[in-house]
């Protein structure tokens, strides 16, 4: 089916995770036509366990890091009597609310996945699916950043099983783990819980961690209450908010040496934070233990960076995601380093890309799952034209000047990316629409 000359459609929205379907809403909202796209049967994304796309990560065992204060929709609380850090079935079941309160869900094309995606020469773009192909003036990707697994490769060879934590659902699936000797690499989010749900004794005969660098573990409570529910107030300096919270961990927490882990090589907060309520208690119980980084694989073992050896039946490697466009031509979302430079972390400064937006796409302190709903706002601005983009050269030197703003503190790493700190961010793209509805706009200019 050829595309058609002109577009029938304003957008295309591609996703129906948490960023997808509160960009859906607001697109609604504001009366702004949108096909929606989606490749599994099911919203829910990431949260959505098992999800037969193949795109979650999600674990059985898996509770959100952050509070249930700080992820709820501004338009949607969550339920009264939730745990502060609920299971995933919850957050799943909650998203599925969402989604039929606002009665979204009949929008959605299901088992839909975008093929491609393809700029035309008048501006607009191409959006190809198993229905064919359709011309729309503004594409919106909203597909995640936590489904392509950065896969570690290491010299020799291994009689095991290695598999990466988005594969990882249970003790017992994809494999067998049970009376296993286990080796997790890395000291993220995912590493720390799934090395917690092994290293009990009754699961696993041995567990160890395999990490090149120290880390701060952070817990989830402060002094009783949900650590991420004392964030400091947006129009605190940054700086200023970084110092109290180093001084709160270090006074809280301790020295990370006293749990058996390597002494970080940076301060607390300048890495994307590490957070399990209960990682440390493993390691002082001795139930885990800390491995330098694997130098190579040696048949029925591994050999570590400090040249111990120990004998391991498989290898979970925690070690992060690719931000990944498979639709997109790398000419029009160029990801160097697992980086690409965006404009408030949604769009590129190139004028001829101005029709290309992600929501999303960013590493957020506290909380990813209500980024976009805020997102949404500055994009629904621009598309009923009463808001403007500024000059490219602004943009540019824009995106370096916040990119050093939210992630210079922050030690080189493909993690530190797309940092941001929510408050500061937010109100910064409340201020971005205010500045932009007085640059001149597409619907002023036309006038």
């Amino acid at each position: 089916m050829p595309a058609e000359t002109a577009p029938q459609r304003t957008v295309a929205l591609i996703g129906a995770g948490c960023s997808g379907f509160t960009t859906a809403k607001r697109l609604r909202d504001a009366g702004i036509a949108f096909d929606w796209f989606e490749a599994s049967d099911r919203i829910g994304g990431n949260w959505a366990y098992n999800n037969p796309n193949g795109m979650s990560s999600a674990y059985q065992s898996l509770h959100i890091d952050t509070s249930k204060w700080r992820l709820q929709f501004e338009e949607f609380p969550v339920p009264a009597d939730w745990p502060d850090f609920p299971h995933h079935s919850l957050i799943a079941q909650y998203f599925n609310d969402y989604v039929d309160h606002f009665g979204l869900r009949g929008l959605v094309q299901f088992d839909t996945p975008v093929l491609k995606v393809a700029r035309r020469a008048d501006g607009h773009w191409d959006v190809t699916t198993r229905h064919g192909t359709q011309a729309y003036q503004a594409v919106v990707v909203a597909n995640g950043h936590h489904w392509s697994p950065n896969r570690p490769v290491w010299e020799g060879q291994f009689n095991g099983r290695i598999i990466h934590a988005h594969d990882y659902r249970t003790p017992f699936a994809p494999i067998d783990l049970i009376g296993k000797r286990v080796v997790v690499v890395g000291l993220g989010n995912s590493a720390v819980d799934i090395a917690s749900e092994l290293g009990q004794r009754s699961i696993t005969e041995k567990c160890w961690v395999s990490t090149r660098r120290g880390v701060w573990v952070l817990p989830k409570y402060f002094n009783g209450v949900p650590a991420d529910k004392q964030a400091a107030p947006p129009w605190l300096p940054l700086p200023l908010a970084r110092w109290i919270g180093r001084r709160k961990v270090k006074s809280l927490v301790g020295r990370m040496e006293d749990y058996g882990l390597p002494t970080p090589d940076h301060e607390p907060l300048d890495a994307h934070p590490t957070v399990s309520g209960e990682f440390l208690t493993r390691l002082g119980s001795g139930d885990i233990a800390i491995k330098p980084g694997i130098a190579r694989l040696d048949g029925d073992g591994v050999i570590f960076a400090d040249g111990s050896r120990e004998v391991v039946d498989a290898i979970i490697t925690a070690t992060g995601y690719n931000i990944d466009f498979p639709f997109l031509d790398t000419a029009d979302a160029c990801v160097t380093d697992n980086h690409i430079p965006l404009y408030k972390r949604m769009v590129q400064a190139d004028p001829a890309l101005h029709g290309l937006w992600f929501m999303g796409l960013a590493q957020t302190l506290p909380t990813l799952v209500n980024l976009a709903e805020q997102q949404s706002k500055l994009l629904v601005a621009w598309l009923s034209g009463h808001y403007a983009l500024p000059d490219p050269d602004t943009m540019r030197r824009t995106i370096v000047a916040e990119e050093q703003r939210y992630q210079g503190h922050y030690y080189a790493s493909r993690r530190h990316t797309m940092q941001v700190n929510f408050e500061p961010y937010v109100a910064d793209l409340q201020a971005e629409i205010r500045r932009g509805a007085k640059r001149p706009t597409r619907l002023s200019q036309a006038a």
